[in-house]
Protein backbone atom coordinates (compact mmCIF):
# COMPACT_ATOMS: atom_id res chain seq x y z
CA UNK A 1 0.00 0.00 0.00
CA UNK A 2 1.32 3.43 -0.94
CA UNK A 3 1.84 6.05 1.75
CA UNK A 4 -0.66 8.85 1.10
CA UNK A 5 -0.72 11.80 3.50
CA UNK A 6 -3.31 14.05 1.82
CA UNK A 7 -6.76 13.45 0.36
CA UNK A 8 -9.87 15.44 -0.49
CA UNK A 9 -13.28 13.92 0.16
CA UNK A 10 -16.92 14.93 0.34
CA UNK A 11 -19.14 13.83 3.20
CA UNK A 12 -22.91 14.00 3.32
CA UNK A 13 -25.03 13.56 6.40
CA UNK A 14 -28.41 11.92 5.94
CA UNK A 15 -31.56 13.96 5.34
CA UNK A 16 -34.30 13.84 7.93
CA UNK A 17 -37.44 11.91 7.03
CA UNK A 18 -40.60 13.86 6.29
CA UNK A 19 -43.40 14.02 8.83
CA UNK A 20 -46.64 12.32 7.90
CA UNK A 21 -50.14 13.76 7.50
CA UNK A 22 -52.58 11.03 8.49
CA UNK A 23 -55.90 10.70 10.30
CA UNK A 24 -57.37 7.82 12.23
CA UNK A 25 -60.10 6.21 10.16
CA UNK A 26 -61.95 3.28 11.64
CA UNK A 27 -65.51 2.02 11.54
CA UNK A 28 -67.79 4.13 13.70
CA UNK A 29 -64.90 6.61 14.26
CA UNK A 30 -65.27 9.07 11.37
CA UNK A 31 -63.24 11.79 13.09
CA UNK A 32 -60.50 9.93 14.87
CA UNK A 33 -58.07 12.82 14.79
CA UNK A 34 -54.53 13.19 13.43
CA UNK A 35 -52.09 10.30 13.89
CA UNK A 36 -49.23 11.09 11.49
CA UNK A 37 -45.85 10.05 12.85
CA UNK A 38 -42.59 11.99 12.85
CA UNK A 39 -39.82 11.43 10.36
CA UNK A 40 -36.56 9.88 11.58
CA UNK A 41 -33.39 11.94 11.96
CA UNK A 42 -30.77 11.56 9.27
CA UNK A 43 -27.55 9.77 10.12
CA UNK A 44 -24.50 11.86 11.03
CA UNK A 45 -20.93 11.48 9.80
CA UNK A 46 -18.25 10.97 12.45
CA UNK A 47 -14.47 10.94 12.06
CA UNK A 48 -12.56 8.62 14.39
CA UNK A 49 -8.82 8.23 14.87
CA UNK A 50 -7.46 4.69 14.66
CA UNK A 51 -3.80 3.95 15.37
CA UNK A 52 -3.94 0.82 13.21
CA UNK A 53 -4.14 3.01 10.10
CA UNK A 54 -0.99 4.61 8.72
CA UNK A 55 -2.09 6.15 5.43
CA UNK A 56 -4.97 7.97 3.72
CA UNK A 57 -4.67 5.65 0.74
CA UNK A 58 -8.29 4.44 0.87
CA UNK A 59 -9.57 7.99 0.61
CA UNK A 60 -7.80 8.42 -2.73
CA UNK A 61 -9.78 5.48 -4.07
CA UNK A 62 -13.17 6.63 -2.80
CA UNK A 63 -13.91 10.31 -2.35
CA UNK A 64 -17.62 10.52 -1.53
CA UNK A 65 -19.23 9.24 1.69
CA UNK A 66 -22.84 9.53 2.82
CA UNK A 67 -24.76 8.56 5.93
CA UNK A 68 -28.22 7.03 5.68
CA UNK A 69 -31.34 9.19 5.34
CA UNK A 70 -34.03 9.07 7.98
CA UNK A 71 -37.23 7.25 7.09
CA UNK A 72 -40.51 9.18 6.72
CA UNK A 73 -43.21 8.98 9.36
CA UNK A 74 -46.25 6.75 8.89
CA UNK A 75 -49.82 6.75 9.97
CA UNK A 76 -51.03 5.18 13.21
CA UNK A 77 -48.46 7.26 15.13
CA UNK A 78 -45.53 5.37 13.62
CA UNK A 79 -42.30 7.38 13.64
CA UNK A 80 -39.76 6.83 10.89
CA UNK A 81 -36.51 5.01 11.64
CA UNK A 82 -33.39 7.09 12.28
CA UNK A 83 -30.75 6.93 9.57
CA UNK A 84 -27.61 4.96 10.45
CA UNK A 85 -24.58 7.06 11.35
CA UNK A 86 -21.40 6.76 9.30
CA UNK A 87 -18.04 6.53 11.10
CA UNK A 88 -14.92 7.09 9.00
CA UNK A 89 -11.69 5.74 10.49
CA UNK A 90 -8.62 7.95 9.96
CA UNK A 91 -4.98 7.57 11.00
CA UNK A 92 -3.99 9.18 14.28
CA UNK A 93 -2.50 12.58 13.52
CA UNK A 94 -4.95 13.53 10.75
CA UNK A 95 -5.95 17.17 10.55
CA UNK A 96 -9.30 17.88 8.94
CA UNK A 97 -9.83 21.09 6.99
CA UNK A 98 -13.19 22.18 5.61
CA UNK A 99 -13.09 23.78 2.17
CA UNK A 100 -15.23 26.90 1.86
CA UNK A 101 -15.52 29.82 -0.54
CA UNK A 102 -13.04 31.92 1.45
CA UNK A 103 -10.47 29.12 1.74
CA UNK A 104 -9.75 26.24 4.10
CA UNK A 105 -10.38 26.25 7.82
CA UNK A 106 -9.18 23.74 10.39
CA UNK A 107 -12.14 21.72 11.61
CA UNK A 108 -10.54 19.03 13.79
CA UNK A 109 -7.21 17.55 14.82
CA UNK A 110 -7.42 13.82 15.55
CA UNK A 111 -4.25 13.60 17.60
CA UNK A 112 -5.04 10.65 19.87
CA UNK A 113 -6.27 7.08 19.43
CA UNK A 114 -10.07 6.77 19.31
CA UNK A 115 -10.57 10.54 19.28
CA UNK A 116 -13.95 11.06 17.63
CA UNK A 117 -15.40 14.14 15.97
CA UNK A 118 -18.88 14.91 14.67
CA UNK A 119 -18.11 16.35 11.24
CA UNK A 120 -21.54 16.53 9.59
CA UNK A 121 -24.79 16.47 11.51
CA UNK A 122 -27.77 14.63 10.08
CA UNK A 123 -30.94 16.55 9.36
CA UNK A 124 -33.72 16.40 11.92
CA UNK A 125 -36.82 14.50 11.01
CA UNK A 126 -39.97 16.45 10.27
CA UNK A 127 -42.87 16.44 12.70
CA UNK A 128 -46.05 14.61 11.76
CA UNK A 129 -49.42 16.31 11.93
CA UNK A 130 -50.19 14.73 15.30
CA UNK A 131 -47.45 16.93 16.80
CA UNK A 132 -49.30 20.07 15.78
CA UNK A 133 -52.66 19.07 17.29
CA UNK A 134 -53.90 21.56 19.84
CA UNK A 135 -57.13 22.75 21.45
CA UNK A 136 -57.51 25.40 18.77
CA UNK A 137 -56.30 23.25 15.88
CA UNK A 138 -57.97 19.88 16.18
CA UNK A 139 -57.21 18.54 12.69
CA UNK A 140 -53.94 19.95 11.28
CA UNK A 141 -53.53 19.01 7.66
CA UNK A 142 -49.82 19.71 7.41
CA UNK A 143 -46.58 18.23 8.56
CA UNK A 144 -43.00 19.37 8.51
CA UNK A 145 -40.47 18.22 5.97
CA UNK A 146 -37.27 16.71 7.18
CA UNK A 147 -34.18 18.92 7.26
CA UNK A 148 -31.30 18.37 4.90
CA UNK A 149 -28.12 16.92 6.32
CA UNK A 150 -24.86 18.83 6.18
CA UNK A 151 -22.60 18.40 3.15
CA UNK A 152 -18.92 19.26 3.55
CA UNK A 153 -15.86 19.14 1.33
CA UNK A 154 -12.92 18.09 3.47
CA UNK A 155 -9.17 18.21 2.98
CA UNK A 156 -7.47 15.52 5.05
CA UNK A 157 -3.83 16.09 6.00
CA UNK A 158 -1.91 13.39 7.86
CA UNK A 159 0.89 14.52 10.14
CA UNK A 160 2.71 11.56 11.60
CA UNK A 161 2.88 11.47 15.39
CA UNK A 162 6.45 10.68 16.38
CA UNK A 163 8.61 11.46 19.41
CA UNK A 164 11.76 12.22 17.44
CA UNK A 165 12.34 13.14 13.83
CA UNK A 166 15.40 12.37 11.71
CA UNK A 167 16.57 15.33 9.68
CA UNK A 168 19.32 15.43 7.09
CA UNK A 169 20.46 15.99 3.54
CA UNK A 170 19.89 13.21 0.98
CA UNK A 171 22.09 10.17 1.59
CA UNK A 172 22.97 11.27 5.12
CA UNK A 173 22.37 7.73 6.39
CA UNK A 174 19.04 8.33 8.16
CA UNK A 175 17.54 5.05 6.98
CA UNK A 176 20.63 3.12 8.04
CA UNK A 177 20.48 4.80 11.44
CA UNK A 178 16.80 4.05 12.08
CA UNK A 179 17.33 0.42 11.05
CA UNK A 180 20.26 0.22 13.49
CA UNK A 181 18.31 1.45 16.53
CA UNK A 182 14.84 0.00 15.78
CA UNK A 183 13.11 -2.85 14.00
CA UNK A 184 12.26 -0.63 11.03
CA UNK A 185 13.56 -1.95 7.72
CA UNK A 186 13.47 0.90 5.21
CA UNK A 187 15.04 0.69 1.79
CA UNK A 188 18.77 1.41 2.01
CA UNK A 189 20.99 2.17 -0.98
CA UNK A 190 24.10 4.29 -1.66
CA UNK A 191 22.37 7.02 -3.66
CA UNK A 192 20.31 10.13 -2.80
CA UNK A 193 16.53 10.03 -2.34
CA UNK A 194 16.43 6.33 -1.55
CA UNK A 195 13.68 7.21 0.93
CA UNK A 196 10.59 8.46 -0.91
CA UNK A 197 8.12 8.31 1.97
CA UNK A 198 8.34 8.63 5.78
CA UNK A 199 9.31 5.55 7.75
CA UNK A 200 8.46 4.96 11.40
CA UNK A 201 10.51 2.89 13.80
CA UNK A 202 9.83 2.00 17.44
CA UNK A 203 12.97 2.30 19.56
CA UNK A 204 13.05 0.23 22.77
CA UNK A 205 15.22 1.26 25.70
CA UNK A 206 17.96 -1.32 26.21
CA UNK A 207 17.68 -0.98 30.01
CA UNK A 208 13.88 -0.88 30.27
CA UNK A 209 11.75 -2.67 27.68
CA UNK A 210 8.68 -0.70 28.80
CA UNK A 211 10.23 2.55 27.58
CA UNK A 212 9.64 3.14 23.89
CA UNK A 213 9.82 6.02 21.48
CA UNK A 214 8.64 6.46 17.92
CA UNK A 215 11.23 7.74 15.46
CA UNK A 216 10.31 9.20 12.06
CA UNK A 217 12.67 9.08 9.09
CA UNK A 218 11.61 11.55 6.39
CA UNK A 219 13.02 11.95 2.87
CA UNK A 220 16.19 14.01 2.63
CA UNK A 221 15.91 17.78 2.38
CA UNK A 222 17.78 19.99 -0.04
CA UNK A 223 18.38 23.72 -0.26
CA UNK A 224 15.13 25.41 -1.20
CA UNK A 225 12.99 22.64 0.31
CA UNK A 226 10.54 25.17 1.82
CA UNK A 227 9.92 26.43 -1.73
CA UNK A 228 9.24 22.95 -3.09
CA UNK A 229 12.71 21.86 -4.18
CA UNK A 230 13.50 18.16 -3.92
CA UNK A 231 11.21 15.71 -2.15
CA UNK A 232 11.46 16.49 1.54
CA UNK A 233 9.31 19.64 1.43
CA UNK A 234 6.23 17.42 1.15
CA UNK A 235 7.10 15.74 4.42
CA UNK A 236 8.36 18.58 6.63
CA UNK A 237 4.94 18.64 8.27
CA UNK A 238 5.59 15.14 9.63
CA UNK A 239 8.21 16.43 12.08
CA UNK A 240 6.12 19.34 13.37
CA UNK A 241 4.78 17.25 16.26
CA UNK A 242 8.09 15.74 17.38
CA UNK A 243 9.65 16.47 20.76
CA UNK A 244 13.09 16.99 19.26
CA UNK A 245 15.14 16.32 16.14
CA UNK A 246 18.21 14.24 15.36
CA UNK A 247 20.08 16.14 12.67
CA UNK A 248 22.38 13.86 10.68
CA UNK A 249 25.17 15.11 8.45
CA UNK A 250 27.22 12.74 6.32
CA UNK A 251 30.99 13.20 6.48
CA UNK A 252 30.83 13.16 2.67
CA UNK A 253 29.07 16.55 2.83
CA UNK A 254 31.66 18.15 5.08
CA UNK A 255 34.23 20.70 3.96
CA UNK A 256 36.95 21.16 6.57
CA UNK A 257 37.01 24.90 5.89
CA UNK A 258 33.34 25.17 6.97
CA UNK A 259 32.43 21.76 8.40
CA UNK A 260 29.02 22.64 9.84
CA UNK A 261 27.59 24.35 6.75
CA UNK A 262 25.30 21.35 6.16
CA UNK A 263 23.70 21.84 9.58
CA UNK A 264 23.24 25.56 8.94
CA UNK A 265 21.67 24.95 5.51
CA UNK A 266 18.85 22.80 6.86
CA UNK A 267 18.41 25.02 9.92
CA UNK A 268 17.62 27.83 7.50
CA UNK A 269 15.14 25.63 5.63
CA UNK A 270 13.35 24.81 8.88
CA UNK A 271 13.18 28.49 9.78
CA UNK A 272 11.72 29.38 6.40
CA UNK A 273 9.16 26.57 6.66
CA UNK A 274 8.11 27.17 10.28
CA UNK A 275 9.74 29.45 12.84
CA UNK A 276 8.62 27.21 15.70
CA UNK A 277 10.13 24.16 14.05
CA UNK A 278 13.47 25.90 13.77
CA UNK A 279 13.49 26.34 17.56
CA UNK A 280 12.99 22.61 18.21
CA UNK A 281 15.88 21.07 20.15
CA UNK A 282 18.36 19.21 17.96
CA UNK A 283 20.91 16.50 18.58
CA UNK A 284 23.59 16.96 15.92
CA UNK A 285 25.30 13.91 14.50
CA UNK A 286 28.06 13.36 11.95
CA UNK A 287 27.53 9.99 10.30
CA UNK A 288 29.70 7.63 8.20
CA UNK A 289 32.90 8.25 10.14
CA UNK A 290 34.07 4.84 8.90
CA UNK A 291 34.93 6.69 5.67
CA UNK A 292 37.25 9.12 7.48
CA UNK A 293 40.87 8.73 8.39
CA UNK A 294 41.76 8.91 12.07
CA UNK A 295 43.46 12.26 11.57
CA UNK A 296 40.47 13.80 9.79
CA UNK A 297 38.08 12.56 12.46
CA UNK A 298 40.23 14.05 15.20
CA UNK A 299 40.36 17.33 13.31
CA UNK A 300 36.57 17.46 13.09
CA UNK A 301 36.20 16.65 16.78
CA UNK A 302 38.65 19.42 17.58
CA UNK A 303 36.70 21.92 15.45
CA UNK A 304 33.48 20.95 17.25
CA UNK A 305 35.13 21.64 20.60
CA UNK A 306 36.48 24.97 19.40
CA UNK A 307 33.02 25.96 18.17
CA UNK A 308 31.55 24.84 21.52
CA UNK A 309 29.14 22.48 19.76
CA UNK A 310 28.03 19.13 21.10
CA UNK A 311 28.25 16.86 18.07
CA UNK A 312 28.17 13.08 18.07
CA UNK A 313 30.34 11.19 15.61
CA UNK A 314 28.95 7.82 14.57
CA UNK A 315 28.94 5.16 11.90
CA UNK A 316 25.41 3.76 11.67
CA UNK A 317 26.66 1.09 9.29
CA UNK A 318 29.43 -0.11 11.63
CA UNK A 319 27.42 0.58 14.84
CA UNK A 320 30.18 2.92 16.06
CA UNK A 321 29.20 5.60 18.59
CA UNK A 322 25.54 4.49 18.64
CA UNK A 323 25.40 3.74 22.38
CA UNK A 324 26.65 7.16 23.46
CA UNK A 325 24.26 8.87 21.04
CA UNK A 326 21.25 6.88 22.21
CA UNK A 327 21.98 7.79 25.82
CA UNK A 328 21.61 11.44 24.85
CA UNK A 329 18.50 10.65 22.81
CA UNK A 330 16.78 8.93 25.74
CA UNK A 331 17.77 11.76 28.06
CA UNK A 332 16.14 14.28 25.71
CA UNK A 333 13.08 12.05 25.30
CA UNK A 334 12.51 11.87 29.05
CA UNK A 335 13.11 15.56 29.70
CA UNK A 336 11.03 17.07 26.89
CA UNK A 337 7.22 16.94 26.84
CA UNK A 338 5.28 16.00 23.72
CA UNK A 339 4.65 18.91 21.38
CA UNK A 340 1.60 20.90 22.46
CA UNK A 341 -1.71 20.06 20.84
CA UNK A 342 -3.67 22.62 18.87
CA UNK A 343 -6.29 24.69 20.60
CA UNK A 344 -9.74 23.18 20.72
CA UNK A 345 -11.69 23.68 17.53
CA UNK A 346 -15.39 24.40 17.80
CA UNK A 347 -17.32 21.30 16.87
CA UNK A 348 -20.85 20.94 15.54
CA UNK A 349 -21.84 19.75 19.02
CA UNK A 350 -20.97 23.22 20.35
CA UNK A 351 -23.22 24.99 17.89
CA UNK A 352 -26.85 25.64 18.80
CA UNK A 353 -29.48 23.93 16.73
CA UNK A 354 -32.06 26.11 15.01
CA UNK A 355 -35.69 25.58 15.94
CA UNK A 356 -38.74 26.85 14.09
CA UNK A 357 -40.11 30.03 15.65
CA UNK A 358 -43.49 29.79 13.91
CA UNK A 359 -45.47 27.66 11.49
CA UNK A 360 -44.19 29.72 8.57
CA UNK A 361 -41.45 27.21 7.72
CA UNK A 362 -43.73 24.19 7.94
CA UNK A 363 -44.55 22.59 4.62
CA UNK A 364 -47.26 20.13 3.77
CA UNK A 365 -46.22 16.53 3.20
CA UNK A 366 -48.93 13.91 2.72
CA UNK A 367 -48.54 10.19 3.30
CA UNK A 368 -49.96 7.75 0.82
Amino acid sequence: MRFIDEACIQIKAGHGGHGCVSFRREKFIPKGGPNGGNGGDGGSVYLKADRRLLSLYDFRLKRSYAAENGQPGQGSQCDGRKGQDLVLALPVGTQVYVQEDDGEHLLADLDSHEAIFLAARGGRGGKGNEFFKSSTQRAPRFAKKGEEGQTLNLHLVLKILADVGLLGLPNAGKSTFISAVSQARPKIAPYPFTTLEPNLGVVINANDADKRMVMADIPGLVEGAHLGQGLGHRFLKHIERTRFLIHLLSCEDINLDDPWAGFALLDEELKNFDDQLSLRQQIRVVNKIDLLSKETLQALQQKAQEADQKIFFISAKEQTGIDELMQAVWKAFESLPPSSALTKIQTPQDQPQSTPQSFSDIEITYCR
